[in-house]
């Protein structure tokens, strides 16, 4: 997105189940950082938030690896260092 962050982490399953929180899917995240989740079922919710996401990526816009090569050094760093996390997860 634009000019904004989502910082939660999200999930629907099977238009019923929601999962909605901050916890990380990393050992760091697990052991030391107070996190927060809450799972909802119903296909209420379930459809409100799908709703929400379909909103959000339209208003989105991909990231195009030539305009991606002009952000600022720290901007690629924390980019790098977010996908290093993510192996982490897989490790």
């Amino acid at each position: 997105m634009q000019n904004a962050v989502l910082h939660s982490k999200l999930a629907v399953v099977d238009g019923v189940w929601t999962a909605i929180g901050s916890s990380n899917l990393d050992r760091r995240g697990v052991v030391f950082n107070n996190e927060v989740d809450a799972i909802i079922l119903g296909s209420d919710t379930a459809a409100q938030v799908e709703a929400r996401l379909q909103r959000d990526a339209a208003a989105s816009a991909p990231i195009i690896l030539q305009a991606w090569r002009s952000w600022p050094i720290g901007e690629r760093l924390n980019e790098f260092e977010a996908a290093l996390g993510v192996l982490d997860v897989a490790l």
